[in-house]
């Protein structure tokens, strides 16, 4: 599945409405182990090379993410991932879902590329 999300955050998917739950801030892992796709609910820019994607994993003392990007003149695909941190393999880890925040630093400026998520 392709979802394509376009324009520059304030175009195409929305931000998630001002809510009770509060976003956990992740830092970019490419060590989780057991990755799996993670479905990306909304972005928005944060910096002219910079995008803040917004999904639902578990809690960050157990689980990370890492975003795979290939950016083009014309886009920016990302894939975001979501696993289990190295520290947490085969620890008792609790079922909660968060609402989680990632910072991706593009190569170049966003402008007007289409952001796309697989």
């Amino acid at each position: 599945m392709c979802l394509i999300l376009v324009g520059s955050g304030g175009h195409g998917l929305q931000a998630p409405a001002a809510s009770a739950d509060p976003v956990t801030e992740f830092t970019d892992n490419p060590s989780i182990v057991d990755s799996r796709r993670l479905h990306i609910e909304s972005w928005r820019v944060v910096g002219e090379d910079v995008v803040a994607l917004q999904f639902t994993t578990g809690t960050p003392e157990c689980f990370g993410v890492h975003a795979i990007v290939h950016e083009t003149p014309e886009t920016v695909v990302v894939e975001l991932r979501g696993g289990t941190l190295p520290e947490g393999v085969g620890r008792a880890c609790i079922m909660i879902a968060v609402f989680g925040s990632l910072d991706v630093q593009l190569d170049e400026p966003l402008g007007d590329r289409e952001v796309i998520s697989l």
